[in-house]
């Protein structure tokens, strides 16, 4: 096959180059439903103006298996999180890593180098226990049990990741996450909202 043919059809990584996704770490990932329909429920307002997202069954079977991923994955920790109507907001923390330490160079995660005898499989296979890895199984489990009650659901190919690398962005993603629902009417995840 040739290199033109092989490049035509390469669908280019949403990751940062150079970087180990397996390395620790904090991590905000944004993982959307196919053409962003709203599989997990919708955002409601109360008499008092707080908003709140009702979760569908597919909504509350992707919940618990977000919840899940640190039963699966010892080396990851989950912070703040939300479900949307159409998308799922986290941040993942991979490591040993706390709030007093990552914020300095030394605890942020290391580029990766690969040594062994395969390089060019270390570019484009998931490393164990990566960010992709973690995500793509959170997103086989959330399909699986969709698909075994008969539950019409997709995901988007791939996901969209930050990597956090200090307090005060950690923080300011926090918030965001938080107030995610209040702001829906002005997400871009929101088809109707752009319309208001």
């Amino acid at each position: 096959m040739s290199d033109l043919f092989k490049d035509k059809y390469r669908i280019e990584s949403t990751r940062l180059p150079g970087w180990d996704y397996a390395s620790s770490g904090f991590y905000f990932v944004t993982i959307c439903t196919h053409e962003r329909a709203h599989y997990f429920g919708d955002v409601l307002i109360d008499n008092n103006g707080m908003t709140s997202v009702a979760l569908s069954n597919i909504g509350k079977i992707a919940r618990d298996c977000w919840l899940d991923i640190s039963n699966h994955f010892p080396n990851a920790s989950l912070d703040e999180w939300v479900v949307m109507p159409n998308h799922v907001h986290g941040i993942i923390v991979i490591g040993d890593n706390n709030v007093n330490t990552f914020c300095r160079d030394e605890a942020l995660p290391r580029l990766y180098k690969y040594t062994g005898p395969y390089p060019q499989m270390s570019k484009i296979s998931p490393q164990p226990q990566s960010l992709s890895v973690i995500v793509g199984s959170f997103k086989s489990a959330t399909s699986y049990k969709c698909h075994k009650q008969n539950l019409n659901f997709a995901w988007q190919s791939r996901f969209y990741d930050h990597i956090i690398r200090n307090e005060i962005s950690l923080n300011k993603i926090r918030r965001y996450i938080r107030n995610n629902p209040q702001m829906w009417y002005r997400d871009r995840n929101n088809p109707e909202g752009l319309l208001m």
